[in-house]
């Protein structure tokens, strides 16, 4: 997913090196009913952004919830905001 998130980023701006900062991660997960760790379904996200970013550009909030479906059939949507340089 976030592979997908970043090359749709890329193809958009031009080049991820723009991107000053992620601000904000918003993940939904299709869930069962009672499950409960959507949070860390959505980490791996996080993580990775993190990885490839650096904390200082990387850093950002987070959150997550279950959903009982989400269009096409996808396990997983992830909405972020970043900044990016002129």
């Amino acid at each position: 997913m976030a592979l997908t998130v970043l090359a749709n980023l890329k193809e958009e701006i031009g080049e991820l090196s723009r991107i000053v900062g992620w601000v904000r991660v918003f993940g939904m997960v299709t869930s069962a009913p009672g499950y409960s760790d959507q949070i860390v379904v959505v980490n791996g996200f996080s993580d990775l952004i993190i990885e490839v970013f650096g904390p200082d550009i990387g850093r950002h909030a987070r959150s997550a919830i279950g959903v009982s479906g989400l269009p096409l059939g996808f396990a997983m949507e992830i909405e972020g905001e970043v900044m990016i340089s002129a």
